[in-house]
């Protein structure tokens, strides 16, 4: 057979053989291996969620993966954090999708609406979004219209009925065909199928791929590291007052037994341990450490330089009470939304709090460590050597001067020195300031110090 007519039959063999494979792969094509994220949200709504939140969305970006997964089961929490997670993932590049794994109640089901995707597990519920306090009761309507339109705007967003986001935080709003009952709305997974606010059902997570046609994929699960876990810790609002605690606690007791240094020691590693974490999570500004800093400074210079406690006591009280209170929220200290002012006003409750609690801890401390038949009581003198017993802490020259006159050497305000017969003595005013060369009188001896009143120009030296 010719060489060019057996090629022209192989040709037209391989050709039949290839074009219905050809046909198959263009109606099948292969599918790209898919990188999905995935992290858990199975605990209160808090400081540690976001800081899990922002890892998450930070290694699912460095991964470059195709989609974020959240593993939602909670009750709620706080409507600040929730505010955060809920910005995070609007703004999000990667599509994040939820699986709610059993609950999605109040804080949960705001940042469940602001995901593009939503699963749900047989019995799974989503909704109760009403804003309570500590004690479960509802908060002003203040709070509530807030919730109503993050809720509202989160779902026109995702592309969800705003009127059934709403009508999950006030009873008030009806929805027809979803809440007759004047109750907030909280769905099933079934009723949150039928109204739009669930994509599909699911029993785990192989399987919300599959119901979303993701057959070839590859699932990264985050892992916290053991400083992970310790950070989550440590931003705790419960573990960061006790932390305030320790470090005015420490700071007390250091102003008490100056040189001590073991207090001081204390004092610095709660604080590290304080603003460290703080500072890391972008909560802590260069600026409120310094605050805090500053104040500390102050209140040392008021009780060691200037006698009495005034304006610089208070002004370093102050300041330090701030840059606790600030380094506990993001810096919008000029935001006043009802959720930076809820952030405010709680930071600043916990560190008013841990400074009462401190203080008095400390001052009752002190009277059972060092008083009494105590471990530490021989550390304190509290033998009382009464001036009726003979015994007396005064020099002679310094009580027979008592009475006597002489002039002002410098200033005393109200401590200062005062020149008597030629001779230098350190002296504190009994009322008031006295000037530089001003006559005065030696009223009494105490405390290794003269006590002394101005002459008036009548009396004379």
């Amino acid at each position: 057979m010719n060489p060019k007519t057996l090629f022209r039959i192989y040709l037209l063999l391989f050709l039949a053989l290839l074009i219905p494979n050809l046909a198959l792969i263009a109606q099948n094509p292969p599918q790209v291996k898919k990188l999905v994220y995935s992290f858990k949200i199975n605990d209160e709504i808090g400081k540690p969620v976001w800081y899990k939140t922002k890892k998450a969305m930070l290694e699912a970006s460095e991964m470059k993966a195709d989609i974020i997964l959240i593993r939602m089961n909670t009750y709620g929490g706080l409507l600040e954090t929730a505010d955060s997670i809920r910005t995070a993932i609007l703004n999000a590049k990667i599509p994040v999708w939820v699986f709610i794994d059993n609950n999605a109640a109040s804080a949960g089901a705001l940042i469940s609406i602001a995901c593009d995707s939503i699963y749900m597990r047989e019995g799974a519920n989503i909704g109760a979004a009403t804003v309570v306090n500590q004690t479960g009761e509802q908060l002003p309507d203040k709070y509530q219209s807030y919730m109503r339109s993050l809720m509202r705007s989160t779902a026109q967003a995702t592309g969800r009925n705003p009127d059934i986001a709403q009508a999950m935080v006030d009873p008030r709003i009806h929805v027809e065909g979803v809440n007759d009952s004047g109750q907030v709305v909280t769905f099933t997974a079934h009723e949150a199928m039928k109204h739009g606010y669930c994509n599909a059902m699911a029993e785990n997570v192989p399987e919300v791929l599959s119901k979303a046609g993701i057959k070839n994929y590859s699932l990264h699960e985050q892992q916290l590291t053991a400083t992970d876990k310790f950070i989550s810790f440590l931003i705790t609002p419960l573990v960061a007052g006790i932390l305030i605690v320790i470090i005015l606690g420490g700071i007390y007791f250091e102003f008490q037994s100056p040189g001590a240094a073991f207090p001081i020691l204390i004092a610095i590693m709660a604080a590290l341990l304080y603003f460290a974490p703080h500072y890391i999570e972008g909560l802590a500004a260069n600026w409120e450490i310094l605050i805090f800093v500053a104040g500390v400074i102050l209140l040392a210079v008021e009780i060691f330089a200037i006698p009495g406690f005034g304006v610089t006591g208070i002004l370093g009280i102050f300041l330090m009470v701030m840059g606790l209170t600030l380094a506990m929220i993001e810096n919008t200290f000029f935001e006043f939304s009802p959720s930076a002012t809820v952030k405010l006003a709680e930071a600043f409750f916990i560190v008013v709090i841990a400074f009462f609690i401190s203080v008095s801890g400390s001052i009752y401390l002190t009277r059972k460590l060092f008083t009494g038949k105590t471990l530490f009581g021989d550390l304190a003198l509290i033998t009382t050597q009464k001036k009726e017993e003979g015994f007396t802490s005064a020099d002679a020259t310094y009580t027979d001067i008592t009475g006597k006159t002489g002039i002002a050497h410098t200033m005393l305000r109200p401590a200062g020195k005062v020149m008597i017969e030629g001779t230098l003595y350190d002296a504190t005013a009994q009322t008031g300031y006295i000037e530089k060369e001003e006559s005065i009188e030696v009223v009494k001896y105490e405390t290794a110090q003269l006590v002394v009143r101005k002459l008036r120009k009548t009396e004379g030296v």
